[in-house]
């Protein structure tokens, strides 16, 4: 990353929300190891036992700030954040189908506030992490930026991408009103080692699966066709996005040599395990946090006309993350 124009930050304060989860422990790590000696780093989440188990490398530097907050609550501070990163929500089924007030909240409400903070604390940038699931169920198209397909807004599933959709559209107002810079990344699904104990993603699920000796439990028959990205290659595009994006602008973030079906995905942590895909019926509970899109696949032109690109394979980079949850202890 080193194409990366780095003296923009120098002297600043970085905020990333959503800390502990999976791209936000991976921003932290990587902007710690960034080029500028006087970059400060503030790690936001709220659960301060997992925040200094993850960073406890960090702890005792001084361009390292460790914050506990919950984004739905105004921020309370006198810090000038110059670069907001906005990481944080609730991205697992199990909490669409249970939580989903919970989640329109962290998204919606946990934006303003941190746009709300940085409007009178000298905010240089916002960039959002969005979620590819804005696109909708879609139509068999590759996803651009541009495309707006079907969300049924009468289903509590729909909590998670219609909040997303609306946070995006905030973002874009505070800039039409108050003159934020603001860029939008969309991951597509992403994977890597430092997934929550609470996270029920399917390969988060296949690797507790693999890890504890058994075979993977599939809970559909696999069908749907997915663009995925390694954390540490979508951490590098948000990076991107947020030094070099354009303002106003959403980019998508995905690996277009990782799109596989879910079934696809099962065999492949079962073959690097060595272990079997069985099926099982999945709960109500479940069925009710499952994602309806059959086809989710991601253009990535706008990203790479930035200069981001990607390199391995992906049956690679999940055998790191097998690696790396067993001997972490997943």
């Amino acid at each position: 990353m080193s194409a990366l124009p780095w003296e923009r930050m120098a002297g600043c304060n970085v905020l990333v929300t959503g800390a502990t989860g999976l791209l936000g422990s991976c921003l932290v790590e990587v902007l710690m190891l960034c080029p500028c000696s006087d970059l400060h780093v503030y790690a936001a989440g709220r659960n301060e036992e997992r925040a200094s188990r993850l960073f406890r490398e960090y702890l005792d530097s001084s361009r390292f700030h460790l914050l506990t907050y919950d984004v739905t609550q105004p921020l309370k501070s006198e810090v000038s954040f110059h670069y907001v990163i906005h990481a944080a929500s609730n991205a697992s089924p199990s909490f669409f189908a249970k939580n989903p007030v919970e989640v329109m909240k962290s998204n919606l409400v946990g934006t303003a506030n941190l746009l709300d903070y940085g409007i009178t604390h000298g905010l240089r940038r916002f960039l959002y992490v969005s979620t590819g699931e804005i696109y909708g169920e879609g139509d068999g198209r590759v996803f651009v930026e541009d495309y707006s397909g079907y969300v049924n807004t009468m289903s509590a599933r729909s909590c998670y991408p219609s909040s997303k959709r609306a946070a995006e559209t905030l973002c874009v107002a505070y800039g039409a009103e108050y003159g934020v810079d603001v860029v939008v990344a969309r991951p597509s699904h992403t994977y890597g080692p430092h997934f929550t104990e609470s996270d029920n993603r399917v390969y988060a699920q296949f690797i507790r699966n693999v890890l504890e000796g058994k075979d993977i439990v599939m809970k559909s028959n696999g069908t749907q066709y997915r663009s995925w990205c390694y954390v540490v290659d979508c951490v590098k595009g948000l990076l991107y996005v947020l030094l070099k994006g354009k303002n106003g602008e959403a980019y998508n973030v995905a690996d277009a040599l990782s799109n596989i079906s879910i079934r696809q995905l099962a065999e492949m942590v079962a073959d690097i395990a060595g272990k079997k895909v069985v099926m099982e019926l999945p709960s109500d509970a479940e069925q009710q946090g499952y994602n309806v899109v059959t086809k989710s696949v991601f253009s990535t032109e706008k990203l790479e006309s930035l200069g981001w690109s990607v390199r391995g394979t992906m049956k690679e980079k999940m055998n790191t993350t097998i690696q790396e949850c067993n001997k972490n202890g997943k």
